[in-house]
């Protein structure tokens, strides 16, 4: 069988070695900074509500049937911007009927609170200034909406694909069993696939909830093999050369 052409880490220069290492860090970094943000959007606020995390993730993906959006929102991830009690004088008043007369006992909330941010003019965030506009959200929970896992979706697929095949052109260069190394090369895309599509799958039955954290475990333990196997061969204990 002919020899690859392509030099192993342990014989890269200073060089190019140092790029790679600069960038493995700088990946593994950004990684726990995005887990940092997910538990403070996404686990943190359903914590605070005694739920467990495939509990919070039924509840942002598939939703919360018999409640309605904005209660939900309330109740999750906009909890913290708002007192208790004003969290509790919109939900009283959306279980009272959500009538247009008693928007204006609650309205003052939506203007001080609320319209900071939902105010028309950033995209995607929906409007809360008005009664017609909090109206809309006064409906049952259904969950991310089909344009919103669309969106996120899409973005997921294109960003997190393209740091996997840089990661894994650097580990390609790393010496081990060549049946192994597929795996960990592989095992990333099979892990965004099971993360994103479950997405999809809880949407519809919050059982595949379960499957997101599966596919995130499998997603974080690729990208920690793909960082540290060419750190360690790189710059610790290099292979030794096939003889």
């Amino acid at each position: 069988m002919p020899q690859s052409v392509l030099p192993s880490l342990a014989q890269l220069s200073h060089a190019t070695k140092a790029l790679f290492t600069a960038f493995l860090i700088t990946i593994g970094f950004g990684y726990l900074v995005a887990l940092f943000w997910l538990y403070s959007a996404d686990i943190k606020p359903y914590e605070s509500q005694g739920l467990s995390v495939v509990q919070g993730l039924q509840l942002k993906y598939h939703g919360a049937r018999n409640r309605t959006r904005l209660e939900e929102m309330l109740n999750g991830p906009m909890a913290m911007n708002a007192t208790p009690q004003q969290r509790e004088a919109i939900i009283d008043w959306i279980h009272d009927g959500a009538t247009a007369a008693g928007f204006e006992t609650v309205k003052p909330i939506f203007t001080t609170v609320c319209a900071v941010c939902h105010n028309g003019k950033t995209a995607g965030v929906p409007a809360l200034v008005n009664y017609q506009q909090v109206r809309k959200t006064v409906v049952f929970d259904t969950g991310t909406s089909l344009a919103e896992l669309a969106r996120v979706s899409h973005i997921h697929l294109f960003g997190i694909s393209l740091i996997f095949l840089a990661t894994g052109v650097i580990f390609s260069l790393s010496q081990m069993n060549l049946v192994l190394k597929l795996c960990i090369l592989v095992m990333p895309y099979v892990a965004i696939w099971a993360d994103i599509g479950s997405w999809w799958l809880t949407k519809f039955d919050p059982i595949f909830a379960f499957v997101v954290l599966i596919g995130g475990a499998l997603m974080g333990a690729s990208l920690a093999l793909q960082i540290f196997v060419p750190l360690w061969q790189m710059w610790v204990r290099p292979p030794p050369a096939a003889g």
